[in-house]
């Protein structure tokens, strides 16, 4: 069990007085079995207005308004968390999916709906290839078989910090060799879907108090991983990054179902294509018991700033 306080800083300049459009921020971590949170707020400044609301997923989204015209822009979150996830977790996988290939119930693939479509063009086959490399026979474990896909693309591709924004479509991972925590989350979603499953990206933090895993040390952001639903074990967290399964040291704030849909801070202002000067995150994540902060990347990677045309 660890007690986390998390501060997110996101900081925007600009070389003359904007007017800001609305900014939807997805900054509230999401509680569930395993997570509790106690307390969180947002400050902003200049001054907003802001309104909550729950999208299709649950994730709470906050809506900033801005009065008027601004050279700067603040956005601070801060929670505290109680992360009670186990380090080596075991999962009531119902008989009916312990073995690969399984059926949803009609209930669950309804529901699934999307979830279990894959996003991304194929049109030779090459990335089905890829994933079915992974499965061993006609009938093969499935938590096994998962495993073995979320540590094949560590194992076939190089971790590499990204600060530009967007991501990689699989195909152009699986051919470049190199991607970012989103690009890999991305790749497993993907891969998830081919064999029929249902999958989601999951943007949050990491905590790594002992400063040993991917995508905490040096420079970083937020977190990118994936959850795949399983009959009677329902969504299981798969970090790639890390190869890890289970939620010991993931922090979950959106969920969704394309990494487009789980941007912490986008918004638009206009003034001029020029007017943005500087641009940082700045993300901490600390231990009460232990007082270890990890600091995150200061760059481009999970947040959208659409520019103004006037």
């Amino acid at each position: 069990m660890a007690c986390l306080d998390i501060l997110h800083t996101t900081t925007y300049r600009y070389r003359h007085a904007v007017s800001l459009g609305p900014h939807r921020l997805m900054l509230r971590p999401r509680e569930t079995r395993e997570l509790r949170l106690f307390s969180h707020e947002i400050s902003i400044t200049p001054t907003a207005t802001v309104s909550w609301a729950h999208d299709v997923a649950g994730n709470a989204i906050a809506t900033a308004i801005f009065d008027g015209p601004t050279d700067h822009l603040v956005i601070e979150s801060r929670a505290t968390v109680e992360l009670t996830a186990l380090a080596w977790p075991v999962f009531a996988i119902s008989a009916s999916a312990i073995e690969y290939p399984f059926l949803y119930s009609a209930d669950e693939w309804t529901d699934l709906g999307a979830l279990t479509a894959p996003q991304y063009a194929d049109p030779d086959g090459r990335f089905a290839r890829w994933v079915e490399g992974f499965v061993m026979g006609h009938r093969t474990d499935t938590l096994s078989l998962l495993k073995d896909i979320s540590n094949g693309v560590v194992s076939q591709i190089y971790y590499q910090v990204r600060e530009t924004e967007g991501t990689q479509t699989p195909i152009e991972t699986l051919d470049r060799k190199w991607g970012s925590c989103r690009d890999f989350a991305v790749l497993l979603t993907e891969a998830a879907r081919c064999l029929g499953l249902g999958a989601r990206i999951v943007s949050g933090y990491l905590s790594d108090p002992e400063d040993s895993l991917i995508g905490s040390a040096g420079t970083g952001s937020t977190h990118a991983w994936v959850e795949i639903y399983l009959p009677g074990a329902g969504w299981i967290a798969f970090d790639p990054t890390n190869r890890s399964v289970g939620s010991q040291n993931l922090i979950p704030v959106a969920v969704g179902r394309g990494i487009h849909q789980v941007v912490p801070v986008s918004g638009s202002f206009s003034g001029g294509s020029n007017a943005l000067f500087d641009f940082s995150v700045q993300v901490s994540v600390r231990s009460r018991t232990r007082q270890n902060t990890l600091r995150w990347r200061i760059g481009r990677a999970g947040t959208q700033h659409q520019l103004g045309k006037r």
